[in-house]
């Protein structure tokens, strides 16, 4: 899982191994050593409730996101569009984007197939 914060907005972005995972269940993590004893931790799991939910700690980070909409990303890999919420932090919105790596979708899915261009006849 790669992290980018930056302000108000996270960026999540995962391969497709780490989305088999979250769709069968599973919880990714991901830490930081920040000191001889502090760790930092982003933890990523789906819910079945349809909005997003984050709790913040001083050293850990829970990202619940909805199943259905992760599920429904999945069936329309590989793109470039991911999923983006705006979530109350606070009193502050947080823009959350999440992603799954096209570059790795493209090697695991191969290109998708157009099916809603046009056919023209030939003549």
């Amino acid at each position: 899982m790669k992290i980018q914060l930056q302000q108000q907005s996270v960026r999540l972005r995962i391969d497709e191994g780490e989305l088999a995972q979250l769709l069968e269940g599973e919880t990714l993590h991901s830490s930081t050593q920040l000191g001889a004893a502090s760790v930092w931790s982003m933890v990523l799991r789906l819910q079945a409730d349809e909005c997003v939910s984050v709790t913040a700690a001083s050293e850990a980070v829970l990202i619940q996101l909805p199943y259905e909409a992760v599920q429904v990303l999945a069936g329309r890999l590989p793109c470039r569009d991911g999923l983006a919420w705006e979530v109350d932090a606070g009193g502050a919105a947080l823009q959350l984007q999440f992603d799954v790596d096209v570059r790795d979708s493209m090697r695991q899915r191969g290109p998708r197939r157009r099916t809603d261009a046009a056919v023209t006849p030939s003549v």
